[in-house]
């Protein structure tokens, strides 16, 4: 994969990320008008118009929420605790360092107590921006390694990655959320029942595809913009370090050593610098194009030898 430059790659990503974002309601609004061809086909476009101040007022309230307790759910999935300052003078010298270079305020520093080498960058604002680190990737990298990381993380909270990432978990939890119900409402049957037993085995059919459809396009569209960001931020720390090999080491050191094996939620482990299995793939599977391609579709980041030949070119 050829490096595009900084610029070129910020506007790319930039732009692309802004339409999958908007890409979220219209999935939601879709999925509603098209069960409503089927469940009121005379009057569809009267019902829709009056469905969807409910749709986007449940759609309002459900961000409010996940924008009010995203730190003390994220901080619960992952352990961390605050990050001495005393007792970690290196991990607080490189990150006041590259914030001054940038002009940026000092996030809140915190740590997993774990051999796993990860990290991430979360919060909405200059009040709780927070850069997570393992405690494996403080030990085991050397200090150009440990600033490249840092970089990235920082490169996530100025590109607002996290506030991004935050609104794509929240609105694929709402689409989990209405696969479920229906799921557990067998696919509507319990109202088909009303009507006649084909009519209502269609339309509960109907409404179950177009559940399932919404779902699967949600999941899709998150993990492509979490890969797109990822990109940005590979970019932005070089950028920022005037090292990219710093990073590129420590995606070597990282690749195959990330997983945390006590962390179960998965949209938490999205917000990590690598998301990888936890060994690396074996070469022969790795080589299948085919499986490399559907793996691709399903991954919330990009490869990260394609990371690394990135920052290599830089």
């Amino acid at each position: 994969m050829k490096y595009v430059g900084l610029q070129q790659q910020i506007t790319t990503n930039n732009r692309k990320s802004i339409l999958l974002l908007f890409a979220f309601p219209a999935i939601l609004l879709t999925g509603l008008y098209i069960v409503l061809i089927f469940l009121s086909p005379g009057s569809t476009n009267e019902a829709f118009l009056s469905a969807t101040p409910y749709v986007l007022g449940f759609t309002g309230a459900w961000f409010l929420i996940g924008f009010l307790g995203h730190s003390r759910m994220i901080n619960y999935a992952t352990g961390s605790k605050s990050l001495e300052r005393k007792e970690n003078m290196r991990v607080y010298n490189l990150t006041e360092n590259l914030c001054m270079s940038v002009g940026m305020k000092m996030p809140i520093l915190r740590i997993i107590e774990s051999p796993a080498l990860n990290a991430y960058a979360s919060g909405l604002n200059e009040k709780n921006y927070t850069v997570t680190l393992t405690r494996g990737i403080i030990d085991k990298l050397d200090d150009d390694e440990l600033e490249g990381v840092i970089a990235h993380e920082l490169m996530h909270i100025r590109n607002n990655d996290v506030r991004l990432l935050i609104i794509s978990i929240i609105f694929v939890g709402i689409f989990s959320g209405i696969f479920e119900s229906v799921i557990r409402n067998g696919g509507g049957r319990r109202n088909s029942r009303k009507k006649d037993g084909k009519g209502g085995f269609i339309i509960a059919l109907i409404i179950l595809l177009v559940s399932v459809s919404m779902y699967l396009l949600s999941i899709f569209v998150k993990f492509s913009l979490s890969r797109k960001r990822e990109y940005l931020a590979d970019a932005g720390a070089a950028e920022m370090t005037k090292n990219p090999l710093g990073l590129a080491n420590a995606l070597r050191k990282i690749s195959g050593n990330s997983s945390l094996d006590n962390l179960k939620n998965n949209d938490v482990r999205q917000m990590f610098i690598d998301n990888g299995p936890g060994k690396r793939t074996p070469s022969f599977i790795s080589e299948i194009k085919l499986i490399k391609r559907i793996a691709s579709i399903f991954a919330t980041h990009p490869p990260i030898e394609e990371r690394i030949t990135l920052l290599e070119q830089f």
